[in-house]
């Protein structure tokens, strides 16, 4: 074992946010604590590093173990660049190195016992550098740096110049670069494209410590944890497993305890039967076996019911009108700032009850694609064209769309003045704003929040597009399933931007991946993508290259300073078409069940038209003739009684595309 916590408790005033936890880790295992948006996550780790003090319990770390805290936000402030802040943790290094390079120096002047024991020393600091990884140190820096996504343009940039997210993952690299005996991370996927997130996943699996992860990102703990905390109403309760062990045991347990409460309100319910039939008996012997009863049904320990998951928050989400089929095409876009091109005439089209996925790595151009269909920035070259009824309601992770000195009440008064002041209260506590809270400011709104009142002006907008920019960003696991729900559910048709790939895996019914300046299409969800990347990569004239970490990235194999406009635009029609495989299958699928049922019908006509010509009294004595008839209704019969069994193949492949 080597941290445990044993019967913590913390209150702030009246509010307990956790009662009697008690937990262990052991060497080199790797644990989550979940719950959701306020549960006291983060205060738990606050307690285990010692920047909060429990009222109550206590935190033990095995002897001589080193531990290493990454919080939420960071307030890095120095003119250091990102390589030498990051180089800064290994200063001891660094220092051994110059002491070496400084006796280097003098023994070539020394002799006799001043050489001997330079000598000696040397040797000494030698076998402390090499303990230290000293010979690779730059290396380790530079790979965990390139893992976290920093280019190496990025390394000289000073760190005052860098944005909250990226000082975010410089704090990271340095925590990793220091390998403490126990890493405590807080939400450290919320800075990180899906390269980032997959290369820190391995990197924490053979991590040769003990590791805690606060995280929202299902799929993230399902590779790494293998065990889960869990603060729900205060209480802590640890699960062995990854995310979907505990999800599974969790409604097993669920189920139990709603027997449990049922069976107990039986119970008692029956009791308070008996005692008032008891006290109707109107004797005193009666009476003082009715008391007794009192008494005892004082003393149980009542059973709360389970909450349900939609007692959380509600979201419906329902289009106004039904727009035509084709909702989006995309032809021929272009984006660049500067010199930097994010992409080059790329083409897509989305139907309706598509629910899109466009994912990518950071800087790829996602978040601008979006602003581009919604027409707050225009594109280069192309042209974006919306279908019939096309109604659209947009989610901004930046929540940009809300005015930070309205209240909760007036934000969604202005924008749909025809709501009365109970249907504005009703939608509100649905994303559970009671009472007061809805006067509050935006501006005094945490992300979690503000995400909830973006959502409800999403609810209330009816559209049937809808267009969604990282909407998971902070929240809960609970409320990330409630939308999966929600948008699953919903009729209309659904393109987002999200690194979260549970979600994706959940809810996308297609995948548009922005890479290489360009986009590759895949029907499917996340899973499906995972099975063709490396297929449909090659297909549309990428390469998949490795880092010296390890890990893959994505590269153009042809230099687009060599390639003239009419080539790219070829290429970019070539790569589209390779893409789209999958429909192109489909296509075919349902064409040639269309010709099967048209065949089926031509054939089913001319035998009747046989038949007919057969019971003609001027054919019945033409021997020949019938002979002639006979024979064409027996070939037909063949070819049909074929096509019956061929069309119930192909009808049955075509209801699973």
């Amino acid at each position: 074992m080597i941290l445990a916590c044993n019967h913590i408790s913390k209150a702030f005033g009246t509010d307990v946010i956790i009662k009697d936890c008690t937990f262990h880790i052991e060497d080199r295992e790797k644990a989550a604590i979940i719950g959701i948006n306020g549960a006291g996550k983060s205060t738990l780790l606050k307690i285990i590093i010692g920047e909060l003090s429990a009222d109550s319990g206590n935190v033990t770390i095995a002897k001589d173990k080193t531990i290493g805290y990454l919080a939420q936000h960071q307030s890095l402030e120095t003119d250091n660049t990102v390589f030498n802040e990051v180089l800064s943790v290994k200063q001891d290094v660094l220092d051994t190195e110059a002491n070496i390079r400084s006796l280097e120096h003098r023994m070539k002047d020394a002799a006799g016992t001043e050489l001997d024991t330079l000598l000696k020393q040397y040797t000494r600091l030698n076998h402390e550098f090499e303990q230290n990884n000293g010979y690779a140190y730059k290396s380790e820096v530079t790979g965990i740096l390139k893992g976290l996504g920093f280019t190496d343009e990025d390394f000289e940039l000073k760190v005052n110049t860098l944005s909250g997210g990226q000082k975010t993952r410089i704090a990271l690299c340095k925590l990793l670069v220091s390998k403490p005996d126990i890493i405590l991370l807080d939400e450290p996927t919320n800075h990180l494209d899906m390269s980032s997130i997959a290369w820190l996943e391995n990197y924490l699996l053979t991590y040769a410590g003990s590791v805690i992860i606060v995280a929202h990102d299902r799929y993230f703990l399902d590779k790494i944890v293998t065990k889960i905390v869990e603060i729900d109403n205060g209480n802590v309760t640890a699960f062995t497993g990854n995310y979907t062990d505990y999800a599974s045991k969790k409604a097993i347990l669920r189920n139990m305890k709603l027997k449990e409460y049922l069976n107990q309100q039986r119970d008692i319910k029956h009791q308070e039967e008996v005692i008032a039939k008891l006290k109707q008996f109107n004797r005193e012997k009666s009476i003082k076996r009715a008391e007794s009863r009192e008494k005892m049904l004082d003393k149980i320990e009542r059973i709360d019911k389970p909450v349900e998951l939609n007692d959380k928050m509600n979201i419906i989400l329902e289009p106004q009108i039904v727009s035509g089929n084709d909702v989006l095409n995309a032809e021929g876009l272009t984006k660049a700032f500067d010199d930097n091109v994010l992409f080059s005439n790329i083409n897509f089209e989305i139907k309706r009850g598509e629910r899109v996925a466009l994912i990518g790595n950071n800087g790829t151009g996602k978040t601008t694609m979006l602003k581009i269909i919604n027409g707050l920035i225009p594109a280069d070259n192309g042209t974006i064209t919306l279908g019939s009824n096309v109604t659209i309601g947009y989610y901004d992770q930046e929540h940009n769309v809300l005015n930070p000195d309205k209240t909760l009440f007036e934000e969604i008064q202005d924008t749909y003045p025809d709501l009365n002041n109970t249907q504005i209260r009703n939608t509100l506590a649905a994303f559970l704003f009671t009472g007061d809270e809805v006067f509050k400011y935006i501006r005094e709104l945490s992300g979690g929040e503000r995400g909830r009142v973006s959502l409800a002006k999403l609810m209330l907008s009816n559209a049937n597009l809808l267009i969604l920019d990282e909407p998971t960003n902070h929240l809960d696991i609970t409320s990330k399933e409630i939308l999966e729900k929600a948008l699953n559910s919903y009729t209309g048709t659904v393109l987002y931007v999200s690194h979260d790939r549970y979600f994706i895996n959940t809810t996308a019914t297609r995948i548009i991946e922005l890479t290489g300046r360009t986009v590759i299409n895949y029907i499917g969800n996340y899973d499906y993508y995972l099975e063709k990347k490396d297929t449909l990569t090659k297909a549309a004239g990428l390469t998949v290259t490795t880092s010296s970490d390890g890990f893959g990235g994505l590269g153009n194999t042809v230099s687009s300073a060599g390639t003239s406009a009419s080539d790219k635009a070829s290429a970019s029609k070539a790569d589209w078409q390779q893409s789209k495989e999958e429909q192109a299958r489909i296509r075919k699928l349902n064409n040639e069940l269309k010709k099967v049922e048209a065949r089926i019908e031509e054939l089913e006509n001319r035998i009747a038209a046989l038949d007919e010509e057969s019971a003609d009294p001027a054919i019945c004595s033409n021997t020949g003739k019938l002979m002639e008839l006979h024979n064409e209704r027996s070939k037909c019969a063949e070819e049909l009684e074929d096509l019956y069994e061929k069309w119930e193949v192909l009808s049955e492949n075509a209801s699973y595309c």
